[in-house]
């Protein structure tokens, strides 16, 4: 009987669909229905240092947080702080914790950038590009312009020498400016981009994609020509900018199981903790359907490897069923489960179905190249996300010891069969 995997990282949402912006695209705002007529969502003293408790005497050796939202820094700094303070107070010894931080920046400012450094989060800033693209789908309610705030949340935070990524949403619209978007973050310092693209069903006809859904079609050019920006910025050998999708699908290439989950065999890796206390399988399952229990009344472990979460990580098992004719599947396996949403202009289960098999055409021969560059011995040029390199993350594990990904299987019936 394979062992209980382990709690390696979570998924909190301190201030629950809450949110200062009004983006067009965004499909958490739309969560408050499920917490009745509650007008305003925090999570309490109460319920955090509970989840915290739970994560660092249930987690492994290196646990990462992710604050999300909503806005997380709805809940003030001092939340934060207290965070910080509860982690060092529940760790144990030799546990390494990771902070990870989604935000639009709309908060940031003078007070919040020195902490963030000094507790070395790691801060995804929702910045869509330059401010026509930003602006074009992310605005205040009110219908203002966000751009400029975000853009000096970005400069604050830079010159506090925080560890800032920015998080782009390619929509209808952004799609159209891959080179002004890539060349726009680097020319302000942002060298480490996610890419993030945007499907959802149409609110009056959930048969098809919403308007401002990217069509599979115009992805695949955008991953195409976004692939020849990032590997035609490399300088002697190494990595100048990381685009995180391309840094994760570099790990299969290798025979490592991706740190992305879209790109993982199954799903179910980690939890997703609600202002409340509510605990679901993942942040795009935020329904009654996938809610595994309470941090009140259930332990965040037992919830990781309940029936209700295997059965989760089964809906990515069941692949659709052109996956398994398909060349590519052992690098994107189906991708992520929330993008097969049925719309006849697919052309497959999976709405980037289509966009994942124009970029690996394009794309194959030179990844084939990077991953044999690293196998011969120049892993240390290529990028990487995790603190240590792969050879040295798995170099010690034995046959018959739990693997290090975190499925909690043993060694040999899970990365050790690569």
């Amino acid at each position: 009987m394979e062992g209980k995997k382990v709690l390696s990282s979570v998924l909190v949402k301190p201030a629950g669909p809450d949110c200062n912006l009004g983006c067009d695209y965004c499909f958490y705002l739309q969560k408050a229905a499920m917490f009745g007529e509650q007008k305003v969502h925090r999570m309490s003293d109460e319920i955090l240092r509970e989840m915290v408790k739970q994560v660092m005497h249930g987690g492994a050796s290196q646990i990462s947080f992710g604050w999300q939202g909503g806005e997380p820094t709805l809940m003030g700094l001092d939340f934060f702080k207290r965070a910080v303070e509860y982690q060092g107070k529940y760790g144990g010894p030799g546990q390494v914790v990771g902070n990870g931080l989604q935000t639009n920046g709309i908060l940031i400012d003078k007070n919040w950038a020195p902490f963030l450094h000094e507790a070395k989060f790691l801060v995804g800033l929702s910045l869509d590009g330059p401010q026509h693209v930003h602006d074009k789908h992310r605005k205040f309610k009110s219908g203002k312009s966000s751009w400029e705030k975000v853009c000096r949340a970005r400069d604050v935070m830079l010159e506090h020498d925080v560890e800032v990524n920015a998080l782009v949403v390619v929509n209808d619209y952004s799609v159209q400016f891959v080179n002004e978007i890539y060349e726009y973050h680097k020319q302000h310092g942002l060298n480490y981009m996610q890419f993030i693209p945007c499907v959802e069903p149409d609110p009056i006809d959930p048969s098809k994609a919403a308007s401002f859904s990217v069509s599979p079609e115009a992805y695949g050019e955008f991953l195409c020509d976004l692939f020849d920006l990032w590997y035609n910025d490399f300088k002697d050998g190494k990595p100048t900018t990381s685009v995180r999708w391309f840094d994760s699908l570099l790990y299969t290439y290798v025979g490592y199981p991706a740190p992305e989950c879209t790109l993982l065999q199954e799903c179910g890796i980690y939890v997703v903790i609600e202002h409340n206390g509510d605990v679901y399988s993942c942040d795009f399952f935020v329904d009654p359907e996938w809610r595994l229990g309470n941090i009140f009344k259930d332990n965040l472990v037992d919830l990781l490897n309940s029936p209700l979460q295997q059965k989760f990580g089964e809906v990515k098992v069941a692949k659709p069923r052109e996956c398994y004719t398909c060349r590519w599947l052992g690098h994107c396996y189906g991708g992520c489960p929330k993008d097969r949403i049925g719309d006849p202009a697919d052309n497959g289960s999976n709405h980037f179905c289509l966009s994942y098999m124009r970029f690996f055409e394009h794309a194959d021969e030179r990844m084939r190249k990077l991953a044999d560059q690293w196998k011969a011995g120049q892993g240390q040029n290529m990028p990487v996300e995790q603190p240590e390199t792969i050879k040295q993350q798995y170099a010690n594990v034995g046959r018959n010891d739990k693997c290090p990904c975190g499925s909690g299987k043993k060694y040999k019936n899970c990365c050790g069969r690569v």
